[in-house]
């Protein structure tokens, strides 16, 4: 846990590329679904405007259109966690429908990334909580190898050598894995042995892996989206009222004034020592 927390920590960008190589599907979804679903609602907005003659339908419209169509692509995206059947139809989010790949990709990503060989024996030799008992169980290893060795011949070398030795060995350690990480790679065998794990997930479980990102910025998307269908609904109550061009002819009328180039329809009087 800490080795993956503490990279995390020092490099704040990986957990964003993690979320981009498997959320990526999603945050497009979310991103595009506004115009398929801005335009069903705004259908039913439309028939609301027909019947209902106020010159803010259209803000108020807009407001529930924007709300409601982040509201709808988020629960689409992670609902229902279990598959429901409707009718002829077998309902999931769409994040849960791509269990087997979000797994492939997740599981590649850690095991490049994260959970190298390298990544791990960095952690285990400089982690404080995992150095102290490193120490000991090599320092361990290391005595009963010197005692075998020394049996053959009589001799049993103190403790005290034997402790510097091994600390000594355990300094210089890290310039002599280079050559083991190849190995360690394979034969931790990461890669398949968590996606295999992701596949077995329940459905309750997996979706847990990306949707606390998701739960953190939700209401403020929604949020975002009503403020945004409000203004687009300003803006149409604007012109649909007239207000919106009456504003702009005011507002080019005093840029005209302001530059000096005189009002609209009014001809510039010529002074004697032009003529």
């Amino acid at each position: 846990n800490n080795c993956v927390i503490d990279q995390m920590m020092q490099d704040r960008t990986l957990l964003g590329k993690l979320f981009r190589k498997c959320g990526q599907k999603e945050l497009d979804f979310l991103t595009n679904s506004g115009l398929w679903f801005g335009f069903m609602l705004g259908i039913i907005q439309l028939v609301v405007a027909l019947f209902w003659e106020n010159p803010w339908a259209l803000s108020i419209g807009g407001t529930i259109v924007g709300l409601a169509t982040n509201w709808l692509a988020l629960k689409w995206i992670f609902e229902p966690v279990n598959p429901t059947k409707f009718g002829p139809f077998l309902l999931q989010g769409q994040f849960l429908r791509r269990q087997t790949e979000v797994a492939r990709e997740f599981s590649a990503f850690f095991a490049n990334n994260v959970l190298t060989s390298e990544k791990l024996w960095g952690s285990i030799l400089n982690d404080p909580s995992t150095k102290p008992s490193f120490d000991l169980l090599f320092a361990g290893r290391l005595r009963k190898f010197a005692c075998v060795l020394a049996g053959g011949v009589g001799v049993l070398p103190g403790g005290g050598l034997l402790n510097g030795v091994a600390s000594r060995a355990i300094a210089k350690l890290p310039n002599h894995l280079h050559v083991l990480h190849p190995y360690v790679d394979k034969t931790l065998g990461l890669q398949e042995t968590l996606r295999t794990q992701m596949e077995r997930m329940t459905s309750a479980k997996f979706e847990r892996v990306l949707h606390p990102i998701f739960e953190e910025d939700e209401l403020t998307l929604i949020l975002a989206g009503g403020f945004l269908g409000f203004l687009a609904g300003l803006v149409q109550q604007g012109i649909e009222t007239g207000y919106f061009w009456e504003w702009s002819s005011r507002r080019v009328e005093w840029i005209r004034k302001t530059l000096g180039l005189g009002g609209s329809g009014e001809k510039e009087e010529k002074s004697p020592q032009q003529i």
